[in-house]
């Protein structure tokens, strides 16, 4: 049996302050943790400083794409009625949750038909818990990024916005992915092969694919979602319906601003560009007979997108906390902080 691993952002209940004194030794003896996120810093740091490098205009456009967060959370309520508004002309069915409960009620209801369900890597359906909902809904869901495939095997939490499993050695996922795919691998190549296989089968039966987006483009009603593996293009192109549950404070005024966003998205996460920048902006569809548009070419019939507030206007209107509303999740400040580096 491998040993336990402890993380703080596992932590979901109120505990004493000796509890945590305990949780918190335990978790800096941990062995496999320290072994785990010593290797992944160091491969962090030196893809970072090779991206920017590579890209030396990255920080000044990191600035002009502040000013475009700062004024869209200005203007969100009005961004996200235009966004709304250009996605239902595109063919997108729209929907806006509230809070936690109500995404996961629109989720649930758009998939009551659904038996297999494939899905890409999302903090926002992490923050309102949609796979575990609808896991007790009896609906079969299976994470596709390779980070996210492995915490829900092992039934834990993402550790970090970007790599959810940056804690766990590759010695310990051998031997679970080994375990789960009956594929017997040791090196990492080998791990990432044994995944591949097993998944493929999965994305092929699945009903309906879920993922969340980067950034969002008002004027267009376009998501954009970045990627590396491959697996975001099958989630949302291979099922037959597909369902987006996006924060709102994703959106931006344009096209033009969303790419400038997601282009400092992946230079700070360490890329210098990604495998695969993906702009969905309609259900598939073919105007290739007599120019009638019909839905449902190749990719999905349905595309909805449920916009989740959960806070966020809240937030938006308060001088402070919409600061919060301003981060692109690149997760570089996760591998930088030196308390996040020690648990």
């Amino acid at each position: 049996m491998r040993p336990k691993i402890y993380y703080l952002s596992s932590v979901v209940k109120v505990m004493k302050f000796n509890e945590f004194k305990v949780m918190i030794k335990k978790v800096l003896e941990d062995v496999n943790l320290s072994t785990a996120l010593t290797r992944a810093l160091k491969s962090y740091k030196s893809n970072r400083t090779r991206a920017i490098s590579k890209f030396p205009y990255t920080a000044k456009l990191a600035e002009e794409v502040r000013k475009i967060k700062e004024e869209s959370i200005e203007d969100l309520e009005n961004l996200l009625k235009i966004t709304s508004e250009n996605m239902e002309e595109n063919g997108i069915v729209t929907h806006f949750a509230r809070n936690s409960d109500e995404a996961r009620k629109i989720v649930y209801e758009l998939l009551s038909d659904c038996n297999l369900i494939v899905k890409s890597k999302s903090m926002t359906t992490e923050e309102i818990g949609l796979r575990e909902f609808l896991e007790s809904k009896g609906i079969e869901v299976w994470e596709t990024d390779l980070g996210e495939f492995i915490i829900q095997i092992l039934n834990e939490r993402p550790m970090h916005i970007i790599t959810p499993a940056i804690h766990i050695p590759r010695e310990v996922i051998a031997e679970v992915i080994s375990r789960k795919t009956r594929i017997n691998c040791s090196e990492i190549p080998e791990i990432v092969s044994a995944v591949r296989r097993y998944l493929r089968e999965k994305f092929h039966k699945a009903e309906a694919g879920i993922s969340g987006a980067n950034v969002v483009a008002a004027d267009t009603g376009s998501l954009i979602l970045i990627e590396n593996e491959g697996n975001i293009r099958l989630t949302t192109g291979l099922p037959e319906k597909h369902i987006a549950i996006v924060g709102i404070e994703k959106i931006v005024p344009t096209l033009n601003d969303a790419l400038k966003v997601a282009e400092v998205i992946w230079r700070y996460a360490g890329y210098t560009v990604p495998s695969y920048i993906n702009i969905i902006s309609s259900p598939s569809k073919t105007g290739d007979i007599e120019k009638v548009i019909v839905k449902g070419a190749h990719g999905p019939r349905e595309l909805h997108v449920v916009f989740l507030d959960n806070g966020r206007l809240k937030a938006s209107k308060d001088k402070t906390l919409k600061k919060a509303l301003y981060c692109l999740r690149c997760g570089a400040c996760m591998y930088e902080c030196p308390v996040d580096q020690q648990l």
